[in-house]
């Protein structure tokens, strides 16, 4: 009995038990409460300490912006006034009845009038001013002041933004300060996006709870109820991921922002933060670069509507994409406008004006870096001699660069336009040719234009830079130049063998060159030897001066490749880029003056501070007055040798100098040529080696000539230097002549080394021709021999 009144109820001992555990915990309960405070204050200490340094420091990685040179417009320029128009067109400029907003122009017969934009070069700020120009056909003939009335002598239009240097993460932004913003954007993004954004507090939570029970009753998110400081935080610091624990940050992180920054500040972000569309890789983010990727206009310059537009595609950038949904984007524009209109922020007939506006998107550009990839490769090498590739990429540079777009569109045209005719003409299969350009200024030695291929949107194998190919008869002008400098033995008249020749080597082997044209021509005058590119002649003068001597002078303009040192490199088997070659003919272009060849004048830092100039560089490298003799003889190979092509469709005032090349098998065809103003060199070939069946003459000069002829180049006026005298002679002899005996040609010497000894006609008159005062003064002003 005893034993049983000792047992207890079982319920009673689990009750006990649980009744005991509360009071065991309660103990812990506090500290845990604690900690879990504490921890969320240092978590929220850690959101606070991350806001803070990301927004007041580096908040992002700005591109390097890389400019053409500006053009600069000046009464007597050669430039027609559809080439202004199509540079007008290219800034974005807008064509109306009227010039009277900045970045507008109208068009009155033979005059253009426009209002030019502000812009801060590297030499000072350029003020907004509206000009008028006349035109005479290919030339400007006049500018003045449309407020003044007062002539101008030189305006300066801002240049084209060409590339962009990226970040890894292919972000791409312009940044815009708000009090350059028009007050449109601002008051259309608040309406729309967060009507309440100066009275919350970074987090609106009526709006949150209504957008809850709004996409709870659909079944799916139709309405957001994010602030815009909530978006900037999303954006600016957090990943796209749709999870609780974001939102939560996000809300903290809202918080934090406005509790540290003003209203105007968040805004200002939220303005370059947004993200707004796509263009192949590239991102745009900001109101800035958007209003520039859809319109070609700087966001100061946009209409009501435009403005509309880019707010409506903060919703979905993808989804109210103008140029592949207009119907969307119009629709969603005038949502915006209505928007407005209720709000009571513009009226009704703001709104129906702006409602019924065109979209006005410009076409969609090639998706890519940049439009012109093969200069935009030699830029890249420039700048990585000087610059971090980190800085390039994320310090918004400005860096102005040499590319003239004309030129430049010139060059690419005439490549890809005369493959295809030469193709045809061949009977070659289509895109079998291929080809390079550079074009530079031949003063100072900054290139205008570069083109790596005849798909010259590729940004592929470079063959202006890359491809290293047999210059042939490109080599010859070093080996004259080399002679011309021994003026106690070479002179223009020297009569040089142009006979066959054999070399033999200790092995055995044997080396017969030839003529072009399986001929020899006997005793030839020296520049007629290079003006008809007479091999011969020419392997016996290199191999008299010596083949050492004649690389040495190859070095001296500007080639550093190492080059063998073999009888045949006399004949062009050296193998350059068309880079290379360009480097060599710019110096005698120059006078013997050698400027490296440059793509950068100016490097800026994003604020416009100067950051590193690159002025002109020149050294002297050959003989001034053994150039200019070179010099005539080329225009001589223009005139009447190898070049005569070109004066088809060339007018022979322009005395273009030049020299063509064509390798064994005609594989490799070149011309290198230059004006007063333009040198540039083409290569034509094909990338498996095989023979074009093309010499220089019937397809690189032929290129050549169509990019001079749409380009605009004044003529090439040679000066003499002071140790020059001209004095008639009788090229098959050599000897002095006078102006009226036939055949008599009016040459430069060096000092000291003309012919003394006169031919018969110099002596007694005999074979004289009639004086023709008329013909005497055009062979002095152009410097021809016949």
């Amino acid at each position: 009995m005893a034993s049983k009144k000792s047992k207890k109820p079982s319920g009673q001992r689990t009750g006990n038990k649980m009744g005991r555990t509360p009071a065991r915990w309660r103990k812990y309960v506090a500290p845990l409460v604690t900690s879990l405070v504490l921890m969320a204050i240092a978590y929220v200490f850690y959101l606070d300490v991350n806001v803070r340094s990301q927004f007041e420091g580096k908040r992002w990685a700005v591109p390097a912006s890389v400019y053409a040179r500006p053009m600069e417009l000046y009464p007597g320029m050669r430039l027609t006034r559809q080439q202004l128009l199509d540079e007008l067109q290219a800034l974005g400029y807008q064509r109306g009845p009227s010039a009277d907003g900045v970045g507008s122009f109208k068009v009155q017969g033979r005059h253009v009038t426009l209002v030019t934009r502000p812009f801060r070069f590297w030499d000072g700020e350029e003020s907004s001013r509206r000009i008028q120009l006349s035109f005479d056909g290919s030339a400007l003939t006049r500018i003045r002041d449309a407020a003044s009335d007062q002539p101008l002598t030189l305006v300066r239009l801002e240049p084209q933004l060409v590339a962009k240097i990226y970040p890894g993460h292919n972000e791409d932004r312009i940044l815009v300060r708000l009090d350059k913003v028009p007050q449109a954007l601002t008051t259309a993004l608040v309406a729309t996006e967060d009507r309440n954004f100066y009275q919350h507090h970074g987090v609106a939570p009526l709006s949150i709870l209504r957008a809850a029970w709004v996409n709870l009753r659909s079944g799916r998110t139709v309405q957001g109820g994010s602030t815009l400081t909530q978006q900037l935080v999303k954006n600016f610091y957090l990943t796209n991921e749709r999870t609780l624990w974001r939102k939560i940050n996000e809300a903290i992180m809202a918080l934090l922002l406005e509790f540290h920054y003003g209203k105007d500040e968040i805004l200002e972000a939220y303005l370059n933060e947004i993200y707004l569309g796509q263009d192949g890789q590239r991102s745009i983010h900001g109101f800035g670069l958007a209003a520039r990727f859809y319109f070609g206009r700087p966001l100061r310059e946009l209409r009501l509507s435009q403005l509309a537009m880019l707010v409506g595609m903060v919703k979905g950038p993808s989804w109210y994409d103008p140029r592949r949904h207009p119907a969307r984007a119009t629709a969603r524009r005038n949502l915006v406008l209505r928007v407005l209109a209720e709000q009571q922020l513009i009226d009704k007939e703001q709104l129906q004006m702006a409602s019924g506006e065109a979209l006005g998107v410009v076409p969609g550009t090639p998706s890519g870096i940049t439009r012109y990839p093969a200069f935009m490769e030699l830029v890249r090498r420039q700048l990585y001699r000087d610059y971090r590739d980190d800085d390039l990429r994320s310090d918004g540079m400005q860096i102005f660069t040499t590319l003239e777009p004309m030129a430049q569109t010139a060059a690419e045209q005439a490549l890809s336009e005369r493959l295809k005719k030469l193709e045809k003409a061949k009977g070659m299969e289509a895109d079998s040719l291929e080809g390079a350009a550079v074009v530079t200024d031949p003063a100072s030695g900054e290139i205008l234009a570069v083109v790596g291929g005849r798909n010259v949107r590729f940004a592929g194998f470079n063959r202006a830079l890359n491809a290293v190919r047999p210059i042939g008869s490109l080599m010859k002008p070093a080996i004259y130049l080399t002679a011309l400098e021994q003026p106690d033995r070479y002179t223009l008249v020297t009569l040089l063998d142009d006979e066959p020749i054999t070399l033999t080597w200790p092995n055995g082997n044997s080396w017969s060159p030839q003529n072009y044209d399986h001929q020899s021509h006997g005793q030839v005058p020296l520049y007629l030897a290079l003006a008809h590119s007479y091999n011969l002649a020419t392997v016996r003068l290199g191999l008299d001066i010596g083949v050492d001597e004649v690389l040495g002078t190859v070095r001296e303009l500007g080639v550093f490749r190492p080059l063998n040192s073999y009888p045949s490199v006399l004949l062009g088997a050296a193998e350059l880029s068309p880079l290379e070659a360009t480097q060599m003919y710019q110096t005698l272009a120059n006078g013997g003056f050698r400027s490296p060849l440059r793509t950068i004048r100016e490097v800026l830092t994003a604020e416009g501070e100067p950051l590193q100039r690159y002025p002109l560089d020149i050294e002297q490298a050959a003989d001034p007055a053994a150039v200019y003799l070179l010099n005539r003889a080329l225009q001589a190979a223009v005139s009447e040798g190898t070049g005569q092509a070109l004066y088809q469709q060339l007018p022979p005032s322009l005395q273009i100098a030049g020299k063509t090349g064509t390798t064994d098998g005609l594989r490799d065809s070149w011309f290198a040529g230059y004006t007063g103003d333009r040198l540039a060199v083409v290569w034509v070939g094909r990338d498996d080696n095989k023979s074009t069946g093309l010499s220089g003459s019937s397809g690189a000069l032929r290129v050549w000539r169509d990019m001079i002829k749409n380009m605009g180049t004044q003529p090439l006026m040679l000066v003499a230097p002071q140790e020059i005298q001209q004095v008639w002679v009788e090229p098959e002899t050599g000897l002095r002549s006078r102006e009226t005996c036939i055949g008599a040609v009016w040459l430069p010497f060096i000092n000291g080394s003309a012919p003394a000894e006169y031919s018969e006609c110099g002596i007694d008159g005999h074979q004289e021709r009639p004086a023709n005062p008329l013909q005497q003064g055009i062979d002095l002003l152009k410097g021809i021999f016949q």
